[in-house]
Order: structure tokens, then C-alpha cells, then sequence
């Protein structure tokens, strides 16, 4: 992977620009760079933890969307020691009137919509990711991997409200040791409603409740007894963990297209028919 990326002239990068990027002190939420099929976009608003703003929403959903035909990696940053504390209390207060919450709420969703294909997560931190073709999310200690259908996410921090979301939606969960992960919205007086479905999905109903009514962190260990994750590593092991797999992955992926059944289920979807198998472990190259 490229320790530098230069800025690029697409799509992306005038989103990033020009829509919605710009913070109250003038620096973008938002920065998109690009070299050799590797795209960075980095959250940008460490003075406000990289909250999730309809602004920072709206950049991110675009910067991740704009596919150039070189495109192969997205790799998503955060300034700062926070990915993202989630949503942006200031945009909650009456004053801004229910339209706009409904907007905030509406893309929020989309967004979280987008990563029901994950299939596996490292947990290091929050996110909320949209994933097209090869996606790798790196942020200080945060990466995803996604490889055509393949999501790999670690964390090692808190995960809360909607980055415990994502981390029960997805198949397998893989967390640092310090990791730790909640739903604290009761705490100010706002129901995770919308992560709690899915982290009651993950976890009995009576750990759920808990969680939600009492806003109260779990750790990795309690994660892991309640099937939130798959398994917890050491903190120093995670990343070197995390790209073990992920050659390991990718090998097997590459591999498999070799066998004859492989290739055969391939024509058969071009040409609509019923693919015949061989049941056999002979490769076609």
C-alpha cells in the first residue's frame, strides 16, 4: 500500500471541494486523494470527534460512491485520536425542526444500509463505511478490507450507538483486547433504537436490553461471551492479525476462480442457463 497519496482530479475530489465540506473554521470534512487505484478519503473535524453531521454524511456517501475506472482500493482516514463519536448532538436540539432531523436520519440509514453485504469485521474504532468493489478502511488503527464481498473491519477502542451497529450487522467480528463497545444514547436522553436491532440480533435479548437501558460499555471479553464478536487478539497483534487474513483471504479467492465448477458457475450466469458441475478439484488453468 502507498505510504503517500496525491490529490486527484475526479469527481470525488470536487465533491470534495465543493459539497458540504466545509467545517465553521474553513477546513474540509472531507479529503479525497487518489494514486495507483488507491483512494484515501479522511474525516477531517477532530475538533468536533469527527462527528457525523449531515454534511459529513452527505461528503462521505459521495466521496465513496464516485467509482473512477482505475479505482480498486478506498482506504478511509480520520484526523484526530476519534474515527467518529457519531451523530452531531447540536444538529438533535428543536430548533433546527423535525424536516431536518428526518434528513439526518434518512442518510444516516442509507449509509448503514449500504454495508449489509459485509460479510466480516476487525474492530479498532467507529465507522460507518459504504463498500463498491475493493475497499480497504484504514483509520489510525481502523481497517476494512472488502473484496467482493469479503469485509474486514478491527477495532481497538470503543465502538458506541452506531459503530456498535455495524460491528453487530456484520458476520464476524475480530476486537483488540481494549476494545470495548455500548449504546449509551439513553445516557443523554436519545434511545439507540436503530442499534439495537441489530445488536439484538447479535447478542441474547437479555445482554441487548441491558446495553440499551443502561447505556453501560461491555468489554471485548464480554463481547466475545455474548457473541458481539467472533474473537478478541492482543492489541499489538491486530493489525499484522488483520493482514494475515487478508492475504490468506485474498489467496483462496484467487484460487478458487482456477477450479473447472468455479468457472463453470461463472458462464452458466453470462449465459443464463443452469451451470452443469463436475464435483471434481480440477482447475480449468
Amino acid at each position: 500500500m502507498p505510504e503517500t497519496l496525491t490529490p486527484v482530479i475526479s469527481r470525488c475530489s470536487i465533491h470534495t471541494s465543493l459539497h458540504c465540506n466545509q467545517g465553521n473554521d474553513g477546513d474540509r470534512l472531507t479529503v479525497c486523494q487518489q494514486n495507483e487505484g488507491i483512494r484515501k478519503i479522511t474525516l477531517n473535524n477532530p475538533k468536533k470527534r469527527n462527528a457525523l453531521s449531515l454534511a459529513m454524511l452527505t461528503n462521505l456517501e459521495q466521496d465513496l460512491e464516485d467509482v473512477t475506472s482505475d479505482l480498486r482500493v478506498i482506504i478511509i482516514a480520520a484526523e484526530g485520536s476519534v474515527f467518529s463519536a457519531g451523530h452531531d448532538l447540536k444538529e438533535m436540539t428543536s430548533d433546527k425542526g423535525i424536516k431536518y432531523h428526518k434528513e439526518i436520519f434518512k442518510k444516516c440509514t442509507d449509509v448503514m444500509t449500504l454495508i449489509k453485504s459485509s460479510v466480516i469485521v476487525y474492530i479498532k474504532g467507529l465507522l460507518i463505511v459504504y463498500i463498491k468493489g475493493l475497499l480497504i478502511v484504514y483509520i489510525k488503527g481502523l481497517l476494512i478490507v472488502y473484496i467482493k464481498g469479503l469485509l474486514i473491519v478491527y477495532i481497538k477502542g470503543f465502538a458506541t450507538a452506531a459503530g456498535c451497529q455495524l460491528v453487530a450487522s456484520c458476520d464476524i467480528a475480530i476486537a483488540a483486547e481494549s476494545s470495548r463497545f455500548a449504546t449509551p444514547g439513553v445516557s443523554v436522553g436519545i434511545f439507540c433504537t436503530t442499534p439495537g436491532v441489530a445488536l439484538a440480533r447479535a447478542v441474547p435479548r437479555k445482554v441487548a436490553l441491558e446495553m440499551l437501558f443502561s447505556g453501560h460499555p461491555i468489554s471485548a471479553q464480554d463481547a466475545l461471551l455474548h457473541g458481539l464478536v467472533s474473537r478478541i487478539v492482543p492489541d499489538d497483534k491486530l493489525e499484522e492479525e488483520c493482514y494475515h487474513y487478508v492475504i490468506e483471504a485474498v489467496d483462496v479467492i484467487i484460487e478458487n476462480l482456477r477450479f473447472i465448477d468455479c468457472q463453470e458457475g461463472i458462464k452458466a450466469f453470462i449465459e443464463k442457463r443452469k451451470p452443469k458441475w463436475t464435483h471434481s478439484n480440477k482447475k480449468a488453468h
